[in-house]
């Protein structure tokens, strides 16, 4: 039997059918509104059926890739050969004392919900991030003076032997947007998180006002993958490309945001070329005039 058609056979063994998507546009998935088709787009609903279908790609020599809500990912426009793993269903979160587990799929606004509900603090710098757990937890993804570095207790974690094992704060390395995940290639599975007891006026309160601040100073109306770069030692990124004049720069419908210069965003039609070559531009005119490399927080994954 061929190869890819025993390899389609045994996904349809492991997932429902409506979790498996052929050929399905990375647009849909990802928050840029980019990207060509993914050979396979599968959506698990248990650890047991993600350590089945990274088991599967193992034995078929299918390369794969984790997503959780395609926040910090850009595809290019020829798309992904393989399978791209999408782990939003992933999503339970539960609440015991002053400790919530949340599974790698759930959004950090669903958890910021869920701290509110139990008079938690802690959490309120993630409400308004556009990401899931395990991509927050992979990242270290920070925002307003927290990162998950100051609030997670321990990481459950696949590696790419198909191991489970619990990694503890510490030994987690948690960095400016850097982790042992990254390091060693490791899926999240679920968090769990140390909070403390709070007032729910307080609480609301802040989240309230990280939510004002997002709205008045970010580009949120358009597509984007949040603050394009990561921040250089020493500087701020949208300093450094608005004191190049760069700000409203475009390529195509691909623009360097005038609201925030940290962000490159989708006007409505721009296309992974676009948007890879506005970077490129940015990028060149920070090395030029400051002699300051800029490199991306967002992914870019795919082929041209």
């Amino acid at each position: 039997m061929n190869q890819k058609i025993e390899f389609g056979l045994k996904l349809q063994k492991l997932l429902n059918i409506e979790n498996i998507k052929i050929d399905e546009p990375m647009k849909k998935h990802t928050s840029f509104k980019v990207g060509g088709p993914a050979d396979y787009l599968l959506t698990p609903e248990s650890f047991d059926q993600l350590k089945g279908l990274i088991s599967l790609c193992n034995s078929y020599s299918v390369p794969y890739y984790i997503i959780g809500n395609g926040t910090n990912l850009l595809v290019r426009d020829g798309g992904i050969r393989g399978v791209v793993i999408k782990l939003t269903k992933l999503n339970k979160v539960s609440v015991n004392g002053e400790y919530i587990k949340a599974e790698c799929g759930a959004s950090l606004n669903s958890v910021a919900k869920e701290t509110l509900k139990y008079n938690l603090t802690g959490f309120e710098f993630a409400s308004g991030i556009p990401g899931s757990v395990g991509g927050a937890v992979t990242m270290n993804a920070g925002a307003y003076n927290g990162e998950m570095s100051h609030i997670i207790e321990s990481a459950l974690v696949l590696d790419k032997d198909g191991n489970i094992n619990t990694i503890s704060n510490k030994d987690l390395e948690l960095s400016y947007r850097m982790s042992a995940i990254l390091k060693y290639n490791y899926i999240v599975l679920e968090a769990l998180f140390k909070l403390t007891k709070g007032e729910k006026y307080k609480i609301k309160g802040r989240i309230d006002e990280l939510t004002h601040l997002r709205k008045e100073k970010q580009p949120l109306e358009y597509a984007s993958a949040g603050s394009t770069f990561k921040r250089p030692v020493g500087h701020f990124a949208a300093k450094l490309i608005d004191d190049c004049n760069l700000r409203g720069e475009s390529v195509g419908d691909a623009e360097v945001s005038t609201k925030h210069t940290g962000f490159i965003i989708n006007k409505g039609g721009a296309s992974a070329k676009d948007i890879l070559k506005l970077i490129s531009i940015v990028q060149k005119s920070v090395k030029d005039k400051f002699d300051v490399d800029l490199y991306t927080e967002v992914l870019i994954i795919g082929e041209d």
